[in-house]
């Protein structure tokens, strides 16, 4: 594990885009793993400077999103597949049908969640994951206590949750209760990991994904396992960590 602690936001979103676009540099036909939210916002950003100069190209890349709300369709400007086409796809030169989003609108959950995981498998597997990170700890829409094992499945969002991601809503009662999401087995078969966080409101759960106990009630305490994973995170996310201590930590 190495831990990029940087002093904003900002830094950091370019320190992610950086590592991004030096996986597209190294192989051009590669699998990315993206996440939605306010955090990667900034690090799309990044990379859409980085095509316009030239620098990356998205043609032979493939995409597969950690999740889609369920119940949601692609038009629907609250889902991550518009989300994603606004904030990246529609910028760059990424082949449309290269992109994978799980359906919130199918009808038979198991089979989209099995057709995912084989779309996957198919691709030759994620060479590098982009995630975030909750306040209680998950990665992914895996929350609290869905056992490591699990692969794409239907989840049923927390309370704590849905409160935070209703600041993207009219109101909270207009935010999904469930949702698709790669499971935890499917995030850790990813050749490289990145999770970004930032601001004070995360420091806890990355403290605890760092220092703590892995098990499945910090979702993000798996990490520790995996063997090439980087946080890049900004002063405020890192303020409980005591950094001298990690020995692959800088600055």
């Amino acid at each position: 594990m190495r831990i990029i602690c940087i002093d904003n936001y900002e830094d950091m979103s370019r320190k992610a885009a950086h590592i991004v676009s030096s996986q597209l540099i190294l192989k051009p036909n590669s699998v990315l793993g993206l996440a939605t939210g306010s955090t990667p916002l900034g690090m799309y950003k990044q990379l859409i400077k980085s095509y316009n100069d030239g620098l990356i190209d998205f043609q032979k890349v493939t995409t597969f999103n950690l999740d889609e709300y369920y119940g949601l369709d692609r038009k629907n400007q609250q889902s991550y597949f518009y989300y994603m086409y606004e904030n990246l796809f529609k910028h760059i030169n990424i082949d449309i049908k290269r992109v994978n989003i799980p359906n919130g609108m199918a009808k038979d959950i198991e089979k989209e969640c099995l057709d995912y995981e084989k779309s996957i498998r198919n691709c030759g597997g994620i060479d590098l994951q982009v995630l975030g990170i909750g306040r209680n700890g998950h990665i992914g829409f895996n929350e609290p206590d869905i056992r490591f094992e699990a692969l794409t499945h239907m989840v049923k969002l927390d309370k704590q949750t849905i409160e935070d991601n209703s600041r993207f809503f009219n109101s909270i009662e207009k935010v999904p209760t469930k949702a698709i999401s790669m499971g935890i087995k499917t995030i850790m078969h990813a050749k490289k990991v990145i999770l970004l966080a930032s601001g004070k409101e995360k420091a806890e759960a990355i403290e605890e994904a760092i220092y703590g106990k892995i098990t499945p009630k910090l979702p993000a305490s798996v990490l520790q396992l995996h063997p090439d994973v980087i946080f890049v995170i900004d002063k405020a996310a890192a303020s409980k960590l005591d950094l001298e201590k990690l020995d692959d930590s800088y600055f």
